[in-house]
């Protein structure tokens, strides 16, 4: 099964365990990243979106582009310019597709992520130190 979802003004052709470069979504690696705008899900044609469908995905990292030069000439002019850009993008790893998905997403990601005491252990530390 396929999905097509809309991200960052453009539109992505999806399967599961399909890995593609967007543009930036907010998120460190590991975390769960949700499309909600599906514009096709399998046989399914949505008008404009697909009610209720979603496609979940893993970002895998952040990184940035290869540098696009942009170079401006105007002939007889003496007039050059000449400039880079580099494009934020993030890659993302599809992992599930189908429709009232996210819930099932988010417990499974919360309950994956272990508890942290960070406060407790320093806590017992400091008590060592001053007796």
């Amino acid at each position: 099964m396929f999905a097509v979802i809309k991200t960052g003004g453009k539109q992505y052709r999806v399967a599961k365990d399909d890995v593609l470069a967007i543009e930036k979504v907010a998120g460190d690696a590991g975390a769960v990243v949700v499309f909600d705008n599906v514009l096709i899900l399998g046989g399914e044609v949505g008008k404009p979106q697909v009610d209720g469908a979603q496609v979940t995905g893993t970002v895998v990292r952040q990184f940035r582009d290869d540098t696009v030069i942009i170079f401006k000439k105007r002939r007889r002019k003496h007039y050059r310019r000449r400039n880079g850009h580099r494009q934020h993008l993030t890659l993302v790893k599809i992992t599930d597709m189908g429709k009232g998905i996210a819930a099932q997403a988010t417990a499974a990601a919360a309950t994956a992520a272990p508890a942290k005491k960070p406060a407790a252990k320093k806590a017992t530390k400091k008590a060592a130190a001053a007796a």
